[in-house]
């Protein structure tokens, strides 16, 4: 009976270890840093989803044609010990984004700090990806 609940354990514990480094990613995987993009636009939503939280923005091209992106943030709570808040950025505000962009050239990108109208910036990055001037 010991035995098998040894095992168990260990077996849960291979599990539980290995389940994190399957879920995450690197920035390299998904985004190009040599790619850098800044995007002026409005918000229409915050997504505040794990492993990454997501700002959808609607930002208007030089032909005036609107173009929905999705950037790519850190964690929740990470953004949380930052300085954010639910309602640090409501649909309707207009905000400037840097980050950079998808390697597959989609409407996303991995963002790095979003300027509020009022001035004020907020890191919006993922810390350990290997993003350039990550962890500022």
């Amino acid at each position: 009976m010991r035995t098998t609940l040894v095992i168990a354990a260990a077996g849960l514990a291979v599990l539980a270890g290995g389940a994190p480094a399957v879920a995450h990613h690197s920035f390299a995987a998904e985004f190009d840093g040599t790619k850098p993009v800044t995007l002026t636009g409005t918000v229409t939503k915050m997504d505040w989803i794990n492993p990454h939280a997501w700002l959808s923005i609607d930002v208007k091209g030089p032909d005036g044609k609107v173009v929905s992106w999705m950037v790519e943030g850190g964690a929740p709570n990470a953004l949380l010990r930052r300085g954010w808040n639910k309602s640090s950025v409501p649909a309707g505000m207009v905000v400037t984004v840097q980050g950079y962009r998808a390697r597959d050239g989609s409407n996303r990108a991995n963002g790095r700090d979003v300027t509020l109208p009022d001035g004020k910036k907020l890191f919006i990055g993922s810390p350990g990806t290997g993003a350039p001037g990550e962890g500022r």
